[in-house]
């Protein structure tokens, strides 16, 4: 297993509103997607995109909000009322590959490989397994995401 690089932060929201507000009239943000419901994970999402060198992709922020006081990000809002950090997530080249390596170490995973935001198989770690940090682990994504 091979890290590679970081795809995004995920950042929780209590208004997507006024988060993409945010990003693009305090931070200057000029490529932020448009919110969609993700409503089988509870949540919806945007990303602002940041410039990358050298032609490169630059990180994104994944801007999440609950949908609904059942989601699995309405508990965070409710400790974090101004929202805040919620996750890193890591690309790698083989998700079955990257799952069974961290399974060896020992590191809980939380729930099955499932897709993510990007179309793309994800699974989350542990942030007691992980320095503190919910972590997302999802397979590099291709063309357009």
């Amino acid at each position: 297993m091979k890290l590679g690089r970081l795809n995004h932060v995920g950042v929780a929201v209590p208004s997507m509103h006024d988060a993409i507000a945010y990003y693009r009239d305090v931070m200057g943000a000029s490529l932020i997607t448009a919110p969609f419901d993700m409503p089988e994970q509870g949540v919806k999402v945007a990303f602002v995109n940041t410039p990358g060198e050298a032609g490169t992709a630059g990180t994104q922020i994944e801007l999440i909000e609950p949908l609904g006081e059942t989601s699995p990000i309405a508990g965070f809002i409710a400790k974090n009322p101004a929202g805040g950090q919620h996750h890193l997530c890591y690309e790698v080249a083989d998700i079955e590959a990257a799952r069974a390596w961290f399974t060896a170490q020992g590191k809980r995973i939380l729930g099955p490989t499932r897709i993510g935001a990007h179309g793309r198989p994800i699974f989350f770690l542990h942030p007691k397994d992980m320095l503190g940090q919910l972590t997302e682990i999802m397979e590099t994504p291709r063309g357009d995401h």
